[in-house]
């Protein structure tokens, strides 16, 4: 078994086509085919089927194609850390950010970062936590920041930055931002909005009007932090959202903040990398940046 019976089996999972693999590997599709049969016979079973002039995975090749995704992904890592080890003012870092993070922690960071060593490629991308924390097991991402409850998970190694609590939110013109204390019943039947199903913060809204005994009659779901703001700075609904996202709103007014019955699950900004995961120069020297922020 090799690197390039690895990258094959990883390509006819995405092309399934042998001709299009050979392409993409530079090589001749009979070196793809004699690869492929030699990795059924190393194995004893078959890993692949032809069927409609198309090349699929077998059960055995799915069970496979879990651990070449791993290997060929830390393949191309450990290629990355031995090119770009000896220097801080060039290569790559790859980041994955939770929303929150992303939008109201991160720019600062990215930007005081990029001028000091300008060198550097930076990439990130924004996606829901739980999305972010699969990412770090795949080897996709250097680092991911996330808000997130307190989670454990072996592969991975989290270190909490901030504090990031929710809270609950309504337009000062809400009927509802007159009140020094909400009943069950006025939650339950207000409007509500909603963040999207992959959100850790619609994940702890429920878990919170469940620990209550409340269920939301009235909702839309929304799939942006803007578009949530925006909808209860209009005074039809209200929302959880986490703090840091609506201090800007609320220091000017636009938005309040609601006094709620029974404690939240708490919640934190976390810096996680995968334990196996080589650090390079370029990630330690962020992630110091990103810990200094709890000093702040």
């Amino acid at each position: 078994m090799n690197l390039m019976k690895l990258q094959i089996i990883e390509l006819i999972d995405q092309l399934h086509h042998m001709t299009s693999v050979a392409e993409v590997l530079g090589i001749k599709q009979p070196t793809v085919t004699f690869h492929m049969k030699s990795l059924e016979e190393e194995f004893g079973v078959r890993l692949f089927e032809a069927r409609s002039g198309k090349t699929f995975l077998t059960e055995a090749g799915a069970a496979l194609l879990h651990y070449s995704v791993k290997i060929n992904a830390l393949a191309r890592e450990a290629r990355r850390v031995a090119g770009e080890f000896d220097t801080l003012y060039r290569g790559t870092l790859l980041i994955g950010a939770s929303y929150v993070p992303a939008t109201y922690l991160l720019p600062s960071i990215l930007h005081a970062f990029s001028r000091e060593f300008p060198g550097i490629r930076m990439a990130l991308s924004v996606k829901p936590s739980p999305v972010i924390r699969e990412m770090l097991i795949r080897h996709e991402i250097d680092l991911g920041v996330i808000s997130s409850e307190p989670f454990t998970e072996p592969a991975l190694q989290a270190e909490s930055l901030i504090t990031d609590d929710l809270v609950l939110i309504c337009s000062p013109k809400h009927p509802l931002a007159r009140k020094t204390q909400l009943t069950m019943e006025e939650m339950s039947k207000t409007p509500f909005a909603l963040h999207g199903s992959e959100s850790s913060t619609r994940r702890l809204t429920e878990r919170w009007f469940g620990q209550q005994g409340l269920q939301l009659r009235n909702t839309i779901e929304v799939d942006s932090l803007e578009a949530i703001k925006q909808l209860v700075q209009l005074g039809g609904h209200i929302s959880m959202m986490s703090r840091m996202a609506v201090q800007w709103e609320q220091q000017q007014g636009l938005i309040q903040v609601l006094p709620i019955q029974g404690e939240m699950a708490p919640r934190y900004i976390y810096a996680v990398h995968n334990k196996d995961r080589h650090p390079s120069v370029q990630m330690e020297s962020f992630r110091s940046s990103l810990l200094a922020t709890k000093n702040c």
